[in-house]
């Protein structure tokens, strides 16, 4: 196996996907691990994470000085690279430029080392990358000086040593992270580091994720009753499903209009469920009760916790009002591995560094203290798997492909406090917006497309009259599992008539703009 040593990382369980993805077996552990422990585990390799911390700060993880001692093979991805050249001699420093997404990576061909004396040894980690790759960079820190007996193998436009390494230690770095989909070849580096470098066997793995988790929410649920909580998106609409394959009609999926939805998406899901999947919805009509909860709320924490709170009580409350008290004792949810990720400072079986990005309402938003047990049978996957799992179920294509949508829903979209009048005035720019995609045959060329309210008021002018209205924000990413994105090229014909359409048709919309950013450094949803 490999090890993964986490120093705290957003991205570190991507690490262990993409190693998972090419048939090996990995295991994240605590950067406090001893050298001894490591030992006794036997590793074929060693990863060191990325970190949210610097190495230049004061109190930035470290881990054992003996790993480096041990023989085996170690790959240090971004702070993990930095951290190493740092205590084996080499220089860290603030870069002039801090990078963030896209960049190119340029191969070394020098014919020599750094000394000058050896021949430049095969590229093992970086065979089949050519200069001129997609990589993608996330960093404020880098190498300025690589320590003696290492050699540089690869370099970019803002950092001179963007891959190193020290054959006779067998140690190597990478300042990009090749675990994010938008390094285009980063499972070859996994390839390269787990067979050419560590000399693992890659074995295939046979897919029993259905009946293995079919099995398990059997044992688990034995005869009593499950609350589902179902958003009618991907994530709840699989987990439905699985469920109800493990225990029927003992699965109660509850679905709340919590007023935060999109244009007509109760009736549209409501239908779903009933004549395609023949499973019966209990719908619960909120929305004035989240309104009062929501008002004045301006923190997105706040509103997300606001929420989950808020779904847990009407779960409990629905099950007292339906006498089914007594049989149920578990809360169902669509729960995916990056909200995790994103909503806990917790990563692996062991507490590490990493830092909450944002508390999802399934995760992170949840009550410390409630009555119902949950149960998340997706909470290891990524959405791609996800729809992986629910093609396998035969759950309806535009179910598995509809573009994600928040749990908090639109209350995360509108930034600042939330008024009824503002969900409709978003509901409907949003739903021109999708419509716009379907109609130029775009929507499925995009992972992800939405629209934001934004807090400000600007000028225009309408009829000859002066206007004082509000801008909406619209934003479309391409992205596999969520964890990183780069916003969509829409062709500007697309934009045009979306603007056009939203401007003449809403009323209180007098300017739209569209957001260009990557994640990172921004995330997908604005709140």
């Amino acid at each position: 196996m490999i090890l993964i040593i986490d120093f705290g990382s957003q991205f570190t369980h991507l690490i262990a996907k993409a190693i998972e993805k090419i048939h090996v077996r990995s295991e994240i552990i605590s950067h406090r691990i001893k050298a001894d422990e490591i030992k006794k585990k036997s590793p074929a390799g060693i990863i060191l994470s990325g970190s949210p911390s610097s190495t230049l700060a004061e109190n930035s993880p470290t881990c054992d000085r003996a790993i480096f001692d041990l023989n085996i093979p170690i790959l240090g991805i971004c702070y993990g690279m930095q951290y190493f050249a740092k205590i084996f001699g080499g220089k860290v420093k603030h870069a002039s430029k801090k990078e963030f997404g896209y960049s190119e990576i340029k191969i070394a061909n020098n014919k020599h080392s750094q000394k000058g004396k050896s021949q430049f040894a095969e590229n093992l980690l970086l065979d089949g990358i050519n200069s001129g790759e997609p990589v993608w960079m996330s960093h404020g820190d880098i190498v300025s000086k690589i320590p003696p007996d290492f050699e540089c193998i690869a370099s970019s436009e803002n950092a001179p040593f963007v891959a190193i390494r020290n054959l006779q230690k067998k140690i190597y770095g990478v300042q990009f992270h090749p675990e994010v989909t938008h390094t285009d070849k980063g499972i070859t580096i996994f390839e390269n580091f787990a067979y050419k470098i560590c000399g693992i066997e890659p074995k295939i793995k046979p897919d029993t994720f259905v009946q293995t988790a079919i099995d398990k929410i059997k044992k688990t649920v034995a005869d009593k009753k499950v609350i589902l909580g179902l958003s009618g998106g991907v994530d709840s609409s699989v987990a439905a499903v699985l469920i109800y394959k493990a225990i029927g009609n003992n699965l109660i999926p509850i679905l709340v209009d919590n007023g935060l939805m999109r244009k007509n998406e109760i009736n549209e899901i409501v239908h779903t469920f009933e004549n395609y999947l023949k499973i019966k919805l209990h719908v619960v009509y909120a929305a004035e009760r989240f309104y009062k909860k929501l008002a004045g709320v301006v923190d997105p924490e706040k509103k997300r916790k606001i929420i989950g709170n808020l779904f847990v009580e009407i779960f409990e409350e629905e099950a007292l009002r339906n006498k089914f008290a007594d049989d149920v004792k578990f809360l169902a949810q669509g729960t995916l591995y990056p909200d995790i990720i994103e909503s806990s400072s917790k990563t692996g079986s062991q507490k590490g560094p990493s830092v909450t990005i944002k508390s999802h309402h399934n995760v992170g938003g949840l009550p410390e203290k409630m009555n119902l047990k949950i149960i998340e049978p997706l909470k290891a996957l990524y959405k791609h798997e996800v729809r992986k799992i629910g093609e396998k179920l035969g759950i309806p294509y535009n179910v598995l492909y509809r573009h994600p949508f928040p749990g908090p829903g639109l209350a995360v979209r509108i930034i600042g406090d939330i008024t009824p009048k503002k969900v409709k005035l978003l509901q409907e720019v949003d739903a021109i917006f999708i419509e716009e995609l379907r109609n130029h045959n775009f929507y499925h060329k995009t992972w992800q497309a939405f629209a934001v309210l934004l807090p400000i008021q600007s000028v225009g002018v309408m009829g000859d009259e002066r206007t004082y209205e509000n801008v909406c924000a619209l934003r479309a990413v391409n992205s596999l599992d969520g964890m990183t994105a780069d916003w969509t090229r829409i062709p500007y014909e697309i934009l045009r008539s979306t603007s056009n359409r939203i401007i003449n048709e809403v009323t209180g919309i007098n300017r739209v703009v569209y957001d260009i950013s990557s994640k990172p450094p921004s995330t997908i949803e604005w709140e």
